[in-house]
């Protein structure tokens, strides 16, 4: 999926405690500060908090919240070796496993600890106060949702504080703040049950429309757990799932139970599967690929849709725009031992002999993983959808040139939203009258549940439900296969 290939406007749709009505006075950061890199009063606390053990991680937390929820970056991105600014230098692997929990928690959890913060700060915060806010949300996380030492995470907050100039006289505050949080800390979590406060009220707004009151409730519940860890495999899921200490699911991914570190897995290194939403490994599926069919797959990278092509011995055509992207899927399918033809190049104005399949797994909005990347409901907007949407039928319109008579259009989106699915294919069909749709079925193995009254694929992040939550939900597709007239 290449969603990140398109600069989209990113904004907050909830106001911040630095720019609410409830917090008056209070300027936004400079947006630039997050893309530069350290200066050298910055190096210099960062030299000083290695001394204090956790630190680090702590202010590295912080920092790579505020780099995502004021300059847009991906959160993933931020744990790049190639991240520009690398809030990670010289950390090691404990303390860079530490960031990456607070960070994902407090994206996580963003909204009911900015409701909690809202409570404790009556006069808001003040004036010029540079990284405060991030500061405290990081601390918030800690103490209402991470099993970390109380006492820990208010005396790194603290000291973090000191260590800023703007911050520093603040510090007193902080540790007031966060002393009040832990003794109401019952209160706010019990407000945090059900993940509504921690849906921006757009989405919430959406998602109710769109599904329903019970099942906007059960996405948004669903966005606050741990996403499991599935895996699409070469060879026999149920000696895989035995393996590996997992389940098979209905649709034949396995699903693990615990969450060990991927390269220490069995298989892993001998390219006998790789990591892949189950959700994610059904359109490749639907389009039904021969051996030696040419396919293309659009916005190919990080590669595991091409490998479940490559595996139908179908000879198929890897396309990207980003080089960088394309490096990782050609890794990805060495270790797998397949071979695609990898090309560089905008999907909207590629020229080739027609194929006899096409996949787009095309650049949206992403709100059907939220679950899996916490960054993505607090850096879109709704104009984002309108701006995607454009592109998306562009992108249907070429597939459309470059498909053969009798041949195929797999499309989808890892997005809720209808104007990115739904809305797409039905435009897409009164466009083209020479290509109908074909209805996805049971007997492909799709559960009926996941088949919308159209015949497409539609999954939400609430389906297969489970009391033990990592085996629980799916995260949210949709799918729509296109046949073009013999």
């Amino acid at each position: 999926m290449c969603y990140d290939s398109v600069p989209c406007a990113w904004a907050m749709e909830t106001a911040s405690l630095s720019d609410s009505k409830s917090f008056p006075g209070r300027s936004k950061p400079a947006r630039q500060s997050a893309r530069q890199g350290f200066v050298p009063a910055e190096a210099a606390r960062e030299a000083e908090a290695a001394k204090t053990p956790g630190l680090p991680a702590r202010m590295a937390a912080a920092a790579i919240v505020s780099d995502v929820v004021q300059g847009g970056h991906r959160l993933d991105e931020c744990f790049s070796p190639n991240a520009v600014p690398n809030r990670l230098t010289g950390m090691d692997a404990r303390d860079v496993a530490l960031t990456r929990s607070i960070a994902t928690v407090a994206l996580r959890r963003l909204g009911v600890i900015r409701h909690a913060l809202g409570e404790l700060l009556e006069k808001g915060l003040p004036r010029q106060a540079g990284r405060l806010e991030y500061t405290l949300i990081g601390a918030a996380a800690q103490l209402l949702f991470l099993d970390a030492a109380d006492h820990a995470a208010i005396d790194l907050a603290v000291r973090a504080t000191k260590l800023e100039p703007k911050t520093g006289p603040y510090a007193n505050m902080v540790n007031g703040v966060l002393r009040n949080l832990l003794r109401r800390r019952d209160e706010f979590l019990e407000l945090a049950a059900g993940g509504e406060h921690d849906t921006p009220p757009w989405l919430a707004q959406r998602w109710r429309k769109h599904y329903g009151e019970e099942a906007a409730r059960a996405i948004s519940a669903m966005h606050m757990q741990e996403p499991p860890l599935d895996l699409t495999v070469k060879s026999d899921a149920q000696e895989w799932a035995q393996t590996l200490d997992g389940v098979v699911l209905p649709t034949g991914s396995v699903r693990l139970k615990a969450h060990t570190p991927i390269p220490e897995l069995s298989g892993y290194r001998d390219g006998e599967w790789w990591v892949q939403d189950a959700a994610a490994a059904l359109p490749a599926r639907l389009l039904a690929t021969k051996p030696e069919e040419r396919v293309l797959d659009m916005c190919a990278a990080p590669g595991g849709k091409t490998a479940q092509l490559l595996m139908t011995r179908a000879h198929v055509v890897a396309l990207d725009r980003s080089a960088e992207r394309l490096k990782l899927l050609s890794a990805n399918l060495s270790r797998l031992d397949l071979r695609a033809d990898v090309a560089v190049g905008d999907a909207t104005g590629y020229q080739a002999q027609p194929f006899d399949a096409i996949l787009i797994d095309a650049p949206c909005s992403a709100t059907g993983t939220a679950r899996r990347h916490p960054d993505v409901p607090w850096t879109k907007k709704p104009g984002d959808i309108e701006t995607l949407a454009a592109l998306q039928a562009k992108m249907l319109a070429r597939a459309a040139l470059l498909t053969k008579a009798g041949g195929r259009i797999v499309y989808c989106t890892c997005s809720l939203e209808p104007e990115e699915g739904e809305h797409q294919i039905a435009a897409f069909l009164r466009r083209n009258p020479d290509f109908r749709r074909e209805p996805v079925t049971v007997d492909e193995g799709i559960p009926a549940e996941f088949i919308s009254k159209d015949g497409d694929l539609r999954t939400l992040p609430c389906f297969w439900p489970n009391e033990d939550a990592r085996l629980a939900g799916i995260d949210g597709f949709f799918a729509a296969r296109l046949v073009r007239g013999a």
